[in-house]
């Protein structure tokens, strides 16, 4: 009975975290549309995880209106690269069209050789096109079969969704284009008074994608046409090497469905497998745990005997032959080198780990829906802006307790250190891409304002958090410091600092490993990642592992009389970084097809910035942990 009462908080948990993983508030009001009123088709851009590049819908030769209008996006919207903008598409609202020519329907569509050797280029490098209808994105229906119980007859069949739908494909060093789009939605009709006119609302959003030759494609008046019948027709080519002409068609399908407007957006959502999230959930809680439990036990039962034998009165022969963690209680709260740049980059970690914290517990609750198109980037962005002040606060304080005198080019370099990183590197990758004229650079004003942003809310919130920091009485050291360093003996080898990054960052990249599978297909493959109730348990975990395993190496550290344990603590804790850029390589190897150098290199200096980011956040929180300890068992012996 015990053993179920022990396991009932976390049954709750995991029960609420199920729930919010599929709970959807929605960024936009829901748009009820009469019958026949027009359903608009936008276009967002094109993607290929090949290249990592993305490009506006309009810089290949598509059908375009005779005025183009581009929706002012958000910041994070255009850091993702999307370029929202009006297409010719025609569709009424539960109104069928079976065949209909997009433009060119007293003749078909030139493509000049420039243009075909850039659509072509664009097929070989597998790129997907990105429509949305009603703020719902486009999907490909993927009829999957498979044979369970080795009997042909018995076959089933699995239903899968990828985002967009490819621009072409190629068979036998052939190029072809998809120039026909079958458009299928499905809307859902809305119960009101017998008196009222009915009213629907658009659930969700597939195509069929077609390559239909010139010559199979017959067109009549007002822009209609009739596709071929059956498999008798030829696919479209495109060759890059001459002028191309084809006809852009599409045709508009319609089909009641039961699923409620709320609840549209799980066909999207629910594309990863559920189970793997709980069996990755269910073997980090238990392993890291399980661990941690048995580390603990280790350390508090040695730490009892140790402050016992400690607080005894022995005769002086004992005493003489003391050793450990004790023997250098005159030295531990020595401050370290370059004390300024340690209370900056723990700062920093501060404003990662609370920006982190709240954007991830907010979008568990369902405020950050992928309907609102760049949110959760927006709110990152601004959050760890805003959340300098505590940053500073943290670091101001701890660079007292260091002895720091120079407040103000400390809160400089807390404000500048980390920022100044992540923007330079950005700044030079925006270099690269601005070169292959992709939607995915960051436009100039949007860099100004990301600067404004910067040196216009960080910056004053940091000095501001660092001014009271410093102003406050610095925490409180249990002994006294010696005026003489203590000589440090001769270290063996599992001491080593690079070791003991491989040994810390074992079980914190364990606790979230399979989670970071999914973060990186979200991330390079364009999906979604919207289980963010795993993602605050894995964070949760991620906490009390690098906790346990810093506070563990760094009674080991002081055990074998090594005081230095400030910049150690820092790096060790974080080694779990170390193991996040081995499996960004091997995604990178055995995931990704990136064979050309500027993807390659977006790939690396993005995955840079996060290894690096999750470096701070991990070391900070390893860090803290570690210092309460010291503090706590050097505050419980006696030191004469």
């Amino acid at each position: 009975m015990a053993a179920a009462m022990d396991w009932l908080p976390w049954s709750l948990l995991l029960s609420l975290m199920w729930e919010t993983s599929a709970f959807y508030v929605p960024g936009v009001a829901p748009i009820n549309f009469h019958q026949n009123d027009p359903v608009e088709i936008k276009a967002v851009k094109l993607t290929s995880s090949r290249t990592q590049l993305p490009y506006e819908y309009y810089s290949l030769p598509f059908c375009a209106p005779k005025k183009i209008t581009y929706k002012a996006e958000n910041l994070g919207e255009v850091l993702r690269g999307d370029r929202i903008v009006n297409t010719p598409f025609q569709v009424l609202m539960n109104s069928e069209k079976k065949c209909e020519v997009l433009c060119g329907e007293s003749k078909p569509v030139t493509l000049s050789v420039e243009q075909s050797r850039l659509v072509a280029e664009r097929i070989t490098e597998d790129y997907y096109v990105h429509l949305i209808a009603d703020n719902l994105p486009v999907a490909t229906r993927l009829e999957l079969y498979s044979n369970r119980e080795g009997d042909d007859r018995k076959k089933e069949k699995d239903v899968q969704f990828e985002h967009g739908y490819r621009l072409g494909f190629m068979d036998v060093n052939k190029i072809y284009l998809h120039n026909h789009l079958s458009f299928i939605l499905y809307y859902h009709r809305e119960d009101l008074e017998e008196d009222q006119e009915h009213t629907y609302r658009v659930v969700r959003f597939e195509v069929i994608p077609q390559s239909i030759r010139l010559e199979d494609l017959k067109t009549g008046e007002k822009k209609s046409c009739t596709l071929p019948e059956g498999t008798n027709s030829s696919p479209q080519e495109i060759d890059p090497n001459k002028e191309n002409q084809l006809y852009f068609t599409y045709s508009v399908h319609w089909e009641e469905s039961d699923i409620k407007w709320a609840s549209r957006w799980d066909t999207y959502l629910t594309m990863s497998d559920v189970q793997i999230h709980w069996f990755s959930i269910i073997n980090s809680v238990v392993v890291v745990f399980f661990l941690s439990g048995i580390l603990s036990m280790i350390i508090i039962r040695t730490l009892r005997k140790d402050i016992a034998n400690y607080n005894k009165e022995d005769d002086i022969e004992d005493t003489m032959e003391e050793s450990g963690w004790k023997l250098v209680h005159g030295d531990v709260f020595r401050p370290p080198q370059y004390p300024m740049i340690l209370s900056s980059l723990l700062g920093s970690g501060i404003q990662l780990f609370c920006m982190i914290l709240i954007v991830i517990f907010v979008a568990m609750l369902g405020m950050l829906s992928p309907s609102s198109r760049g949110a959760l980037m927006t709110t990152a962005c601004f959050l760890f802006m805003f959340m300098g002040v505590f940053g500073g606060f943290s670091a101001g304080r701890l660079y007292r307790t260091l002895k720091g005198h120079r407040w103000k080019k400390g809160a400089f370099c807390t404000a500048t250190l980390y920022p100044g990183v992540v923007f330079g590197i950005c700044f030079v990758l925006n270099c690269f891409i601005w070169g292959k004229h992709s939607s995915g650079a960051v436009p100039f004003p949007t860099m100004v304002a990301l600067l404004c942003m910067w040196f216009g809310i960080s910056l004053p919130l940091v000095y501001l958090g660092y001014y009271f920091g410093f102003r406050k009485q610095p925490y409180d050291n249990p002994v006294r410091t010696n005026q003489i360093p203590r000589q440090i003996p001769e270290q063996r080898w599992y001491m080593n600092r690079f070791v003991g990054i491989l040994m810390a960052g074992i079980l914190p990249f364990g606790a979230m490993f399979i989670e970071l599978f999914f973060i990186f297909s979200a991330i390079w493959e364009n999906q979604f990642y919207y289980l963010f109730g795993f993602l605050f348990l894995v964070f949760i975990i991620l906490v009390v592992s690098c906790s346990q395993i810093s506070i563990v190496m760094v009674y080991f550290q002081l055990c074998a009389e090594d005081y230095r344990w400030w910049w150690r603590n820092f790096l060790v804790s974080g080694g779990s970084a170390f193991y996040v850029l081995v499996y960004a390589i091997f995604y990178f190897v055995n995931k990704l097809d990136i064979v050309e150098f500027i993807p390659s290199l977006l790939y690396f200096g993005y995955t840079a910035l996060m290894v690096l980011s999750f470096w701070l956040l991990t070391g900070t929180i390893g860090f803290y942990a570690a210092y309460m300890f010291v503090r706590k068992i050097y505050a419980a012996v006696k030191i004469d």
